[in-house]
């Protein structure tokens, strides 16, 4: 049975923009023996060739076919929803780019959609142009609703509080893409040619990446490595399939036994 990953990045691969110990070698490993992996980011701002040359940086010498965004999936959504159709874009970098290569006009006016992602650019009056909009008719949707870091100095808010402002604002509810979505966790699945009994999700957080993959039925493993404890799992009703202080500690053959368990 073929297999594969989907492993976030941030709290799995690095933090703080610094190698977790070992995740190199998991990923050589994982080219070494030709598993399909994709990188799979809530972060619309960051285009694949960013990501690609992020961990470049870290000795992690990936192609921009393993990178998989929610800017991506947005895009794709949208196509979908309605091909050629018109956004007005509370964002920037990835988004923007994977919009356009998706055929869709970026307009001032009278959007089908207003699509809000990460971004510093954008100003108060821009978003109550938004807002205008969305009370004409336009569709809110944002890339993901990831919650700020709450660390003084933090100069990019999470979408969620941009997003809380203008639903308040319009009464409007905003339908979100990224992760964890269905919409991004089946998208990035077929992007890599698997089914959902050959997918396996790597990540450090409970309520995205472990929540879509227990949703749609993968196998997950939750890494420590990041923000989750083995004492924060006692809050939820669910729970992973493997945990591992980090990838290092991944025994491959586990893996795959229990995902063939798993679905057996």
């Amino acid at each position: 049975m073929k297999k594969g990953f989907l492993i976030d990045m941030d709290g799995v691969i690095y933090g703080n923009d610094t190698l977790i110990p070992g995740a190199d070698k998991f990923i050589e490993k994982l080219q070494e023996m030709d598993i399909p992996f994709l990188f799979m980011t809530n972060n619309s701002q960051r285009t694949p060739l960013d990501a690609v040359n992020k961990v470049a940086k870290m000795g992690i010498h990936i192609t921009e076919q393993n990178v998989y965004t929610s800017a991506m999936a947005t895009a794709s959504f949208l196509s979908f929803m309605k091909p050629s159709g018109s956004a007005y874009v509370l964002g920037e970098g990835g988004l923007i780019t994977s919009l356009a290569r998706e055929g869709y006009n970026l307009v001032n006016q009278r959007p089908d959609f207003v699509v809000v992602g990460e971004g510093r650019n954008f100003t108060l009056e821009m978003v109550n142009s938004a807002v205008d909009m969305i009370l004409s008719g336009s569709r809110l949707i944002a890339t993901n609703l990831d919650p700020s870091p709450k660390k003084t100095g933090w100069t990019n808010l999470g979408i969620r509080a941009v997003v809380a402002m203008i639903e308040e604002a319009t009464g409007k509810k905003a339908f979100s893409v990224g992760k964890p979505s269905p919409v991004m966790m089946r998208s990035a699945r077929k992007y890599l040619g698997l089914e959902a009994k050959e997918t396996v999700i790597i990540g450090d957080t409970m309520d995205t990446d472990i929540l879509g993959g227990v949703q749609l039925g993968y196998t997950t493993i939750l890494t420590l490595s990041g923000i989750s404890t083995r004492e924060s799992l006692n809050d939820y009703a669910f729970k992973p399939d493997i945990i591992v202080d980090s990838v290092k500690d991944l025994d491959l053959e586990e893996v795959f036994n229990l995902h063939n368990k798993s679905f057996a």
